[in-house]
């Protein structure tokens, strides 16, 4: 079964898709919603023209024993393909931890793989009512934070993150996600700013300005046990 995961792209070595962990990142193929500001546009059909075997990805990682710590399932949506488990299954029996990135597109696939996660990055797109906004699919708020309850109910370690375009979201708009988030129990946060170097919409500003100021950071700070800002 695993030897059907579409893996449309792979990065050998990181440190930073599994925090504190030398991992390898494996890109899953496919992904059923078209966020405006994705920066990874050609993961997002079922089949690209990057695609990389699952045997080879194994070989690989027999290789990196006791070398690498983590293999990291990112996308496009990881959750999506069947194969993930199976996958997953098989980088255990190698001995390496499993993190997750994802968005939560559909909280039955997520509810699947999630107890073979040892950690996930969570992606949280919006508020409920303005992630169509962002997605372009309706009902895709609920579905995300169907997932986020999913992840926050099953005690696996996590980091929840929101992907910043001003274009798309204000301050007072993040302002009150974070409250939101905090008041879900969400103990980790991060702000990405986006990259806008390539993006699915290319009428979005090309920009990356940051419009938050220093009392919005210190007031969002407040709310978890840790936050982050990145890539600014």
């Amino acid at each position: 079964m695993a030897e059907l995961l579409r893996v449309g792209g792979f990065v050998p070595l990181t440190t930073l898709d599994y925090p504190d962990h030398l991992s390898c990142v494996v890109f899953c193929q496919g992904c059923a919603w078209r966020c405006r500001y994705c920066h990874n546009p050609d993961l997002i059909p079922a089949r690209g023209e990057q695609n990389k075997s699952w045997p080879s990805v194994l070989e690989f990682l027999q290789r990196r024993q006791g070398l690498l710590e983590a293999v990291v399932f990112s996308g496009g949506e990881a959750t999506l393909q069947h194969a993930l488990k199976a996958a997953m299954q098989d980088v255990k029996k190698l001995g390496f931890k499993v993190g997750l990135h994802s968005a939560g597109i559909n909280p039955k696939a997520f509810e699947r793989v999630l107890p073979e996660c040892d950690w996930v990055g969570f992606d949280v797109k919006a508020l409920v009512e303005d992630t169509e906004l962002i997605t372009g699919v309706s009902g895709s708020g609920q579905a995300n934070w169907q997932c986020l309850e999913l992840l926050l109910a099953s005690g696996v370690s996590y980091e929840c993150r929101t992907t910043v375009h001003w274009d798309l979201i204000d301050p007072q708009r993040l302002l009150q996600l974070a409250q939101r988030l905090s008041a879900a129990g969400v103990a980790h946060f991060v702000v990405q700013h986006v990259r806008t170097k390539s993006m699915l919409d290319n009428q979005l500003a090309q920009r990356n300005a940051n419009l938050g100021t220093k009392a919005l950071w210190q007031e969002i700070s407040k709310l978890f046990s840790t936050f982050v800002r990145r890539n600014d």
